[in-house]
């Protein structure tokens, strides 16, 4: 009977990550120029993968997740600064 309220809690942190929706996905230097050449675009959870692989490529780099109809950046995830 324990495990229920653990349960509850799981399912209901899971449900905020929960993304929809299309994304674009750059990566920017210090002074905001775009530093990958291509449109990345990413589907709902996938933009966490382009935005990996996009400070793998430009380390030290932000990476800004822009809705893709509204043109306003992804609170809470944009702007998110490489390490």
């Amino acid at each position: 009977m324990k495990s229920l309220p653990l349960s509850v809690t799981c399912l209901a942190l899971a449900g905020c990550v929960t993304l929809t929706g299309t994304y674009e996905v750059k990566a920017v230097d210090a002074d905001g120029v775009q530093l990958n050449k291509l449109t990345n675009m990413a589907f709902g959870r996938s933009i966490y993968t382009v935005r990996n692989a996009l400070c793998i490529r430009f380390p030290k780099s932000k990476v800004v997740i822009t809705d893709w109809e509204t043109k306003k950046e992804l609170s809470g995830e944009s702007p998110y600064q490489c390490a």
